[in-house]
């Protein structure tokens, strides 16, 4: 590119859009790159403060800001999105449905890594909705050696660097514990909170059973539920530490795989994850789940509702953002409740 006195640019052609900021009003293009420019442009241009303005000029070893963000757009982009027209240098995928949106952070970061170049995403491990802006691309020159973005494709990997993964609504069962509840010395107010939780993603209760702190009759009826189909299995009460709080060995004498009891996340530190041997999941959760608006539960979900398995490993990076700050207003997931999460 050339660059020109405005007055003198009559003519020559764009070779990148030009902003306009009018404050509370717009912020756009008002020329669009490859526009040729009149001498009834000139006023304009000088008005948002182009007293000079790049030109084009065919350079075979360079690319335009354009075509280096849809190399980075090319990077980004998994299946279930679409990408955005150019725009300012900025290209945007867009979600095509609802689902959890996984990012490559190590690849994102040696992308980022290398300069003159940019990628923001939208924050990784968590549900989005059809029509969210997922991510934005773009090169922070007007124009960039051919060779930086080969570098760019070489640093992202053989992957897209997100993935958006369908919800996929599930059968499952919900088994409640405590004496107090099966006596029916209290009203059972956890099984409601569950339902409503589980129904906003399209799943359905296949199954409740109602029992006693009796470990043994806890494993035959989470057993019961997964040979009649059930695709996972949550159990509430009874996921203390105290003495009468069997659960996790109920869950433990079914012989599934324990990933973990207890998570760093407040509320949420009793968590309890299994899997059985054909890879369903089996859940011990908190108390904290019936009464706190926001808890771990949130954060499995994602997971739980995409196959997306749960792992030690994981969990165990949810300490970082896993404290819930109990907002009078919960703007979950627009805050930084999990946000440390990968």
């Amino acid at each position: 590119m050339k660059l020109m006195k405005t007055e003198d640019a009559v003519g020559q052609v764009l070779c990148h859009d030009i902003t306009q900021i009018i404050r509370g009003v717009k912020k756009g293009p008002v020329f669009r790159k490859g526009h040729v420019i009149t001498k009834e442009d000139i006023p304009v241009l000088l008005s948002v403060g182009k007293e000079r303005v790049y030109i084009w000029e065919n350079n075979e070893n360079m690319l335009h800001e354009n075509d280096a963000a849809d190399i980075l757009r090319e990077i980004c982009q998994g299946p279930h999105m679409h990408a955005t027209e150019p725009k300012e240098g900025k290209i945007e995928l867009v979600a095509d449905i609802d689902g959890l949106l996984l990012i490559d952070l190590e690849h994102l970061r040696a992308v980022n890594s290398l300069g003159q170049m940019m990628i923001a995403t939208r924050p990784s491990g968590f549900l989005v909705k059809k029509g969210d802006t997922l991510c934005g691309t773009r090169i922070i020159p007007l124009v960039i050696e051919k060779e930086k973005m080969a570098a760019a494709k070489q640093a992202a990997g053989s992957q897209p660097l997100l993935q958006l993964l369908p919800l996929q609504p599930k059968r499952y069962g919900l088994v409640t514990t405590g004496s107090e509840v099966f006596h029916h010395r209290i009203e059972d107010t956890f099984s409601p909170v569950i339902e409503e939780k589980l129904a906003a993603f399209g799943c359905t209760m296949a199954a409740h059973e109602i029992l006693d702190d009796d470990p043994a009759a806890i494993t035959a009826a989470i057993n019961r539920m997964l040979a009649d189909g059930c695709e996972m299995v949550f159990c509430t009460g009874g996921m203390s530490v105290d003495p009468d709080d069997r659960t996790p060995l109920a869950i433990k004498n079914t012989g599934a795989r324990i990933v973990s009891y207890g998570a760093p996340v407040l509320p949420g530190a009793m968590f309890l994850v299994a899997y059985t041997a054909d890879g369903r999941p089996i859940c011990g959760l908190p108390g904290c789940v019936m009464y706190a608006k926001r808890t771990v539960l949130d954060l499995a979900l994602p997971r739980l509702l995409t196959g997306v398995p749960i792992t030690a490993e994981w969990l165990a990076g949810l300490g970082h953002g896993g404290l819930c700050l109990n907002c009078p207003e919960c703007h979950f997931p627009n805050c930084s409740f999990g946000k440390g999460t990968a």
